[in-house]
């Protein structure tokens, strides 16, 4: 099976061609492609070749399913016996994407 390592909103992702991943937020919208051009290795099978920093000419063909928000990460701040207290909501948005193709 041949399998990517993506480079996309400062995280790197182990990708194979019908994954459904979540990464940092796109502008794209829901059902365009996009093209992932900095690929750091490529594995398959037997064969592989890794990127000083990326694979010249690879990239990584995916298809936008939706944006999103994950689930909301409360932030709690508290200073015992002074009365501060602040409480702080966050929801990180993401874009859902599920991989196409491989091209190296």
């Amino acid at each position: 099976m041949k399998h990517a390592i993506i480079l996309t909103g400062g995280k790197q992702y182990r990708v194979a061609e019908g994954d459904v991943v979540f990464v940092e937020k796109l502008d794209v919208a829901a059902g365009e492609k996009v093209t992932f051009d900095r690929v750091l290795a490529v594995v398959d099978g037997e064969n592989a070749s890794f990127g000083a920093p990326v694979i010249e000419g690879a990239s990584v063909t995916a298809n936008v399913v939706k944006n999103g928000k994950s689930a909301k990460v409360r932030v709690y701040k508290m200073k015992p016996k002074k009365g501060y207290r602040r409480t702080q909501g966050h929801r990180q948005p993401y874009t859902k994407v599920q991989i196409e193709a491989i091209n190296a």
